[in-house]
């Protein structure tokens, strides 16, 4: 049989055997655990096929190693008189690795460690590395998220140049920083967000004239701050977006931008970008417009206050919020007759204590007050995208 050598991504398997990914094959190949060759999940290799399982599924054998896809693992310490191993979280990981006794920096039995791999498997032999980092006995509380994080990579921290970058423009908004933009500050503003959330970026606004409606949603302005290849820029667009876990959240931005001056919290001036809908009482958008404002929200609401509202007619800005909610509704069953799909699912919500202790696990509802919010925001999504096209296109579009 001809031999055929293609290049893919290795992805182990718990189990001892692999496949390896290759673009160009609708099938990934199957590699036994004796033709692995030293691979580590995730390195890019070269394998040949040898067979086709059932004249369909390739099989092969790993050849080559062209790039290693992990250089620290995240794992359990084990200690022997002269030296010990980590054992991997990642179960696709196959292989412990080896620590010698003066590459331990004070690891303990049975702690959390960040370890470096300084050699990888050859010949048999185990990968070796040294502990790059001592996370903590896994019975401290905070230890197994810590571990979390840094199994995925995520940055824990921000270098002291962009943290001394964002408190030198996290500045109250000022006359020269409102020149040009539409004043809003005036109109009906409120955010709705979860009981524990501090970077509200999103507000919306209703207003009535005549018998026509003007819905105005509305996002914090980060552009006016984070200006484009700064050292702030490059981290946003590294992390990618906030991370969200049991105890803690890990930012895309310093917390004097993300929970300060771009967070939109009630009776503070906040530079914004807006998309105002003109609609009909049938939730049509006759008419629209985009661009940069300044608001200043009048009302901070969570999740459960606003659904109480809308459940009871009563509580503050009740009529605003009743129609905002038959808007959504409206908007919804629109999205649906147009072929859209329910994405809707259970998700699950964890009380911890101040220690990290957990005390109960619930289920997340998603009622009526949490689809609204994500009923506008899929409208202004949906509206800039067409906006951009436009201009893209050459047509002329609405500012």
């Amino acid at each position: 049989m001809e031999k055929e050598i293609y290049t893919g991504k290795f992805i182990a398997n718990a189990k001892g055997f692999g496949f390896v990914e290759v673009e160009d094959l609708e099938t990934d190949i199957f590699i036994g655990d004796m033709d692995i060759k030293g691979a580590m999940h995730g390195d890019t290799v070269e394998v040949r096929i040898r067979t086709y399982r059932g004249g369909k599924r390739p099989e092969g054998v790993i050849v080559k190693i062209l790039e290693r896809g992990i250089t620290e693992v995240v794992g359990t310490f084990q200690r022997r008189k002269n030296f010990g191993f980590v054992v991997c979280d990642n179960q696709r990981i196959l292989q412990d690795i080896f620590i010698p006794l003066e590459k331990m920096n004070g690891a303990l039995d049975g702690q959390k460690v960040v370890a470096e791999i300084t050699e990888y498997a050859e010949k048999g032999k185990k990968p070796e590395g040294k502990i790059k980092e001592v996370l903590g006995f896994l019975d401290i509380p905070g230890t197994d998220i810590l571990c979390i994080a840094k199994d995925y990579q995520l940055p824990l921290g921000f270098t002291e140049k962009q943290l001394t970058q964002a408190e030198r423009i996290a500045k109250p908004v000022s006359e020269a920083d409102m020149f040009g933009r539409m004043d809003l500050r005036d109109t009906v503003m409120v955010t709705i967000d979860g009981e524990d959330a501090k970077d509200l970026d999103d507000a919306v606004s209703l207003t009535k004239e005549g018998d026509m409606y003007k819905l105005g949603v509305h996002i914090a302005d980060v552009s006016n701050y984070v200006q484009e290849n700064s050292a702030l820029d490059r981290e946003a667009l590294e992390r990618g977006t906030s991370v969200y876990l049991v105890d803690r959240t890990i930012p895309m931005l310093p917390e004097h931008l993300s929970n300060g001056i771009c967070s939109l919290r009630p009776d503070e001036e906040k530079l914004t970008f807006s998309a105002i809908f003109e609609l009909d009482d049938n939730a049509n958008v006759i008419n629209y417009r985009i661009g940069r404002t300044v608001i200043c929200s009048d009302r901070r609401f969570t999740y459960e206050e606003a659904q109480e509202i809308i459940e009871t007619g009563k509580g503050d800005f009740a009529e605003e919020l009743l129609q905002l909610n038959h808007f959504a509704q409206e908007l919804r069953k629109q999205r649906f007759d147009n072929g859209a799909l329910d994405f809707d699912r259970v998700e699950v919500r964890f009380e911890i204590d101040d220690n990290g202790k957990p005390l109960s696990v619930y289920f997340k509802q998603s009622k009526e007050a949490n689809k609204l919010i994500e009923e506008f925001m899929l409208l202004a999504n949906r509206t800039v995208a067409e906006f951009i096209g436009k201009q893209s296109s050459g047509k002329k579009a609405k500012t």
